[in-house]
């Protein structure tokens, strides 16, 4: 009678919670090959350069990067690095990229807010003046400033491939308002919103529409403009940012353990010269 009773309260227990069980996480974050992983990981330039065309091309239009500066995309290791110009200020081609750009300034006659063109020394221009702006602009949503988003995200540059190459046609029997998009990569608890049959399927909303689409970026290059080559550009640019000297400090890094090696086995054979007729 005692396992007869177990067994019901189990099957009870299992029929309440199964068709409301809360699913809130993603699926599993997608693993590209990056270039600039491990201790001897650097970024290619060529793909820094599309990554960057595909941030002001398509990202720039709703995402600040705050502290990034122009200049910084001349420095060494960025995508238009050029050995002959060891200041980035005077890179040619970094000034002719921010020359493009339009930046607020005050007249120093006047006072007034005027717009001139970027110099290397600019930070990369806001899309939106203030945050109300920007949520106004996005459906209640505030667009993250991305000069971070690499280091601020768990998982880094697999979760910001993951959502961009995530979206998904919604699974039959989840409703959706008409700002939200479905993303298998997104946590998020679907299960008040599951009208289907079973458990509330991986994933979440979000906010952004899809962003990308093939060949909605041409390369200069000439490489193949689909979403996966963009969203994998873009991701490493942005990794590149939020952390853009990354390749200095992993050469540094292994310079110190080449020396620190060295020290260690003229150490050792000191120490044995030096003890070599003392009985321990």
């Amino acid at each position: 009678m005692l396992r007869k009773a177990i067994a019901l309260a189990v099957l009870g227990l299992a029929l309440v919670a199964g068709p409301a069980a809360a699913n809130t996480e993603g699926y599993e974050l997608r693993h590209p090959k990056w270039t600039f992983t491990g201790p001897f990981g650097k970024f290619d330039a060529a793909q820094l350069q599309r990554g960057y065309k595909v941030y002001r091309e398509v990202c720039a239009a709703c995402h600040a990067m705050d502290l990034m500066y122009f200049r910084n995309l001349g420095q060494a290791s960025g995508p238009f690095y050029d050995a002959e110009y060891k200041n980035p200020n005077d890179n040619p081609y970094v000034k002719s990229l921010a020359k493009d750009m339009q930046v607020p300034d005050i007249d120093s006659e006047t006072g007034d807010v005027i717009q001139r063109p970027a110099t290397p020394a600019d930070r990369f221009p806001k899309p939106f003046p203030n945050e109300a702006a920007a949520r106004a602009s996005n459906g209640g949503a505030a667009p993250p400033d991305l000069s971070v988003i690499a280091k601020a995200r768990e998982g880094g540059p697999d979760y910001i491939y993951s959502i961009l190459t995530g979206y998904l046609a919604p699974p039959a029997g989840l409703q959706m308002t008409a700002t939200q998009h479905y993303n298998a990569y997104m946590a998020g608890d679907l299960a008040p919103y599951w009208k289907g049959q079973g458990h509330a399927p991986k994933g979440g909303f979000i906010a952004m529409p899809p962003p990308l689409a093939p060949d909605k970026v041409t390369f200069d290059d000439g490489t193949k403009s689909t979403i996966e080559q963009q969203a994998e550009d873009v991701t490493a640019f942005l990794a590149w940012a939020a952390e853009p000297k990354q390749t200095e400090r992993k050469q540094f890094g292994l310079g110190a353990m080449i020396y620190l090696l060295i020290f260690t086995v003229i150490l050792y054979f000191s120490y044995r010269r030096v003890w070599r007729n003392v009985a321990h």
